[in-house]
């Protein structure tokens, strides 16, 4: 079988996307389950991950990653390459192409909450997605809350709708159970997130503690815009917030190793995967208390009602200095993790890919 991906999430800097494509490549790569097939990689550019190119074929499409690549010039070169099926990891397909199609859609919020996004944005984004998942042969979601949004938003039927838990990257074994006294944030930043509340928060836990320090990793994609360096200089924080708008996989590990608390103040996700990837570390999380939330993590977090600044301010302060608290969600972490796991992921979705092919 001739499996198309779009692979224009592994170029330049991979942020969710690309890191949960990578994932699933690493795993067909690595072992037998995919080892009967073809795969063929359409990217506008060269891509920085070691394959196989007797099975991993790279086709370089000319263009720049977005809309008009996909609409436009992915189809052209899928027609050419006689694929059985294609597997669209980015929320949107090419809607010319002939052969049956796998959606990725991980989340609705520019469905369910318009107002995050801009008027052409938005529209734009709900447009292709709901073209996509009518087109698409199956969707492949993340469990459970987004599988509803899906079914109840975009009206698909449920049986083409499959949710399966993602793999998450093992950072490297912690040489300390406390790490420094450092909170991190990791995630592209949007208004749902709420990180100016964390930063306020912080500066209240330093009133106690002023050797308190907070690192933010993730690119500013706000709307209405937010001015987090307003944000941290209000606050007075210069020197004790060190903003990363992007790090490399090696210091991000760098920073999970050095902190002692996380914090991801999510109202909407189709999971959050920053939080589980601190669990992995070592590293208990504070979040709001969502359905999703409560899903994704157990009783492997602290959770804190959205809005509540004071309620925060108590969490950070037990998952940084209470020993049984801290002591109680690492111990819950396990259950929790082992849901995610890339071995798994990777052989329920290429089950779906080729279940969709034969399907054509």
């Amino acid at each position: 079988m001739r499996i198309g991906i779009d692979a224009r999430e592994l170029g330049g800097r991979a942020t969710g996307v690309g890191r949960f494509l990578r994932g699933l490549l690493r795993e067909w790569s690595n072992s037998s389950i995919a080892g009967a097939h073809e795969f063929v990689l359409y990217a506008p550019g060269p891509l920085a991950i070691p394959l196989d190119s007797r099975q991993f074929r790279i086709r370089e499409v000319a263009g720049t990653a977005g809309t008009w690549w996909e609409q436009m010039r992915l189809p052209d070169a899928v027609a050419r390459d006689g694929l059985d099926v294609l597997f669209a990891p980015a929320y949107t397909a090419p809607l010319r192409v002939k052969v049956p199609i796998v959606a990725a859609i991980y989340d609705l919020s520019y469905v369910a909450h318009p107002e995050w996004f801009r008027l052409r944005e938005g529209i734009r984004r709900r447009w292709l997605t709901q073209k996509t998942a009518e087109k698409a042969r199956a969707v492949v979601t993340l469990p459970a809350f987004s599988r509803g949004e899906i079914i109840n938003h975009l009206s698909v039927p449920e049986e083409r709708v499959h949710a399966i838990a993602p793999g998450i990257d093992r950072p490297a074994a912690r040489t300390s159970p406390y790490g420094e006294l450092r909170v991190l944030y990791v995630g592209s930043i949007f208004n749902r997130r709420h990180v100016p509340d964390l930063i306020r928060a912080i500066s209240m836990v330093r009133r106690a503690r002023p050797d308190l320090s907070l690192d933010i990793v993730g690119d500013d994609r706000t709307f209405p815009r937010e001015n987090l360096d307003l944000a941290i200089a209000n606050q007075r924080l210069e020197g004790h917030v060190r903003w990363h708008r992007y790090v490399t996989d090696d210091h991000l590990r760098e920073l999970y190793g050095h902190a002692r608390a996380f914090a991801f103040l999510s109202e909407y996700e189709g999971l959050g995967m920053t939080p589980l990837e601190a669990l992995a570390a070592g590293v208990p999380p504070v979040v709001y208390d969502t359905a999703v939330a409560r899903e994704s993590y157990a009783d492997a977090a602290l959770y804190v009602p959205i809005g509540d600044g004071a309620g925060l301010v108590r969490a950070l302060e037990r998952a940084l200095f209470d020993g049984p608290t801290r002591a109680a969600i690492l111990a819950a972490a396990p259950a929790t993790l082992a849901k995610y796991d890339w071995a798994r992921a990777a052989r329920e979705t290429l089950t779906v890919i080729e279940n969709a092919a034969r399907s054509g």
